[in-house]
């Protein structure tokens, strides 16, 4: 039966000159109480999250045809307040387009989001002078100016008054120790100095809710170090943080949940000792040297065995096994491994990772790019 009072038919419905009974209207205005109550209780719910793309795939050298990209396929979360929330995985699994919906710079194909209690497609203004986010890195930026007036030029399109806008801009660069090249065109800072200016820019307005985007990309490791320091300073401070990265370490070392995205779906939720857990009875072994893809193909067969992956690291093969034993299981991947041609340097039996729990889940590592290509 089709619901006449729903609040998205409500509408439609009066157009058509359909008038709601009072107990109808009763009912409209406690469901969307109700709906407007669970939606600032979070800074974040997202609700069957759908965004679909169509693009053109080439066939041939004139020929090319339209295809169906599903970013995000039925995605639910809540971000609760106060927490450093990480949104993981590869290139390609969703993170930016999850991002840039909650930003307001995609619409969804289907299913609600709120931010901050305010709905993304219905209420864009709202939502966009609560959230301070970095998105594209250095590429926010406008190189023409310098630092203090980039931050300056974006404190003034969140209507900060005059006084304010150098204030604040003042404290911005003290923060992320730019005050010594401040006056300089950001076309003359390096690729970290950018990057750590596009974070200050994240911050001018001082939102509850701050969304970052790989934001230690390009940066080195001290730099990438102070970022975080600064991440979980304005953390310990009250904000609500969404923190995306394709570096399973580093959230592990920040972030007290974590949602795992590949190829647009939801894979895990919780925080990292909770996923870790969920491989207690699962054993990661890391086996580092020269290893074919056949010899891999043969471990892969052993019973134990549940997954493999195999990427490069510093010039040399890493094959993770993903196995039913621990130390158990040596003497069989040692001896697979000989009879198929591989020269091992180094046997780890760890603990599991953040990683390793992508990996038991997807049988791929974090290095896989999964974005689709016209």
């Amino acid at each position: 039966m089709i619901d006449l009072c729903h609040p998205s038919r409500l509408g439609s419905n009066l157009s058509k000159g359909f008038v709601p009974s009072v107990d109808n209207l009763e009912t409209l205005y406690h469901a969307n109480r109700s709906i407007n109550n669970h939606a600032m209780s979070q800074p974040v719910i997202i609700e069957h999250l759908v965004k679909v793309y169509t693009v053109r795939q080439r066939k041939g050298l004139f020929r090319s045809q339209k295809i169906e990209v599903h970013a995000l396929n039925d995605v639910s979360f809540e971000v609760k307040e106060g927490e450093i929330f990480g949104l993981l995985g590869p290139n390609g699994a969703g993170k930016t387009t999850l991002i840039k919906i909650l930003t307001t710079l995609l619409l969804p194909t289907a299913g609600k989001v709120f931010v901050n209690g305010y709905d993304v497609v219905k209420q864009e203004n709202q939502v966009r002078s609560s959230v301070g986010c970095m998105l594209m890195g250095e590429r926010g930026l406008y190189w023409k100016l310098t630092g203090r007036e980039n931050l300056e030029y974006f404190a003034a399109l969140y209507h900060l008054p005059p006084k304010k806008r150098k204030q604040r801009a003042a404290q911005i660069l003290k923060l992320i120790q730019l005050e010594d090249i401040a006056d300089r065109t950001v076309e003359t800072y390096s690729s970290g100095q950018k990057m750590k200016l596009a974070f200050g820019k994240a911050l001018i307005q001082d939102a509850p809710l701050l969304v970052l985007d790989e934001p230690t990309n390009t940066l080195d490791v001290p730099s990438a170090s102070e970022l975080r320091a600064i991440v979980r300073q304005l953390n310990q401070q009250g904000k609500t943080v969404i923190y995306t990265t394709h570096i399973m370490a580093e959230a592990e070392a920040l972030c007290q949940r974590v949602a795992i995205i590949d190829r647009g779906e939801l894979l895990a939720l919780g925080t990292p000792d909770e996923l870790k857990a969920s491989l207690r009875s699962a054993r990661i072994t890391h086996i580092e040297g020269v290893i074919s893809a056949q010899a891999e193909e043969k471990v892969r067969r052993l019973p134990q065995v549940r997954r493999t992956t195999r990427s490069a690291k510093n010039g040399a093969t890493l094959l993770t096994v993903v196995s039913d034993e621990g130390y158990e299981i040596l003497p069989d991947l040692i001896r697979v491994l000989g009879e198929h041609g591989a020269r091992i340097q180094k046997i780890i039996p760890e603990e599991p990772t953040l990683e390793d729990v992508f990996i038991a889940k997807t049988g791929r590592t974090l290095a896989e790019d999964t974005r689709v290509r016209s």
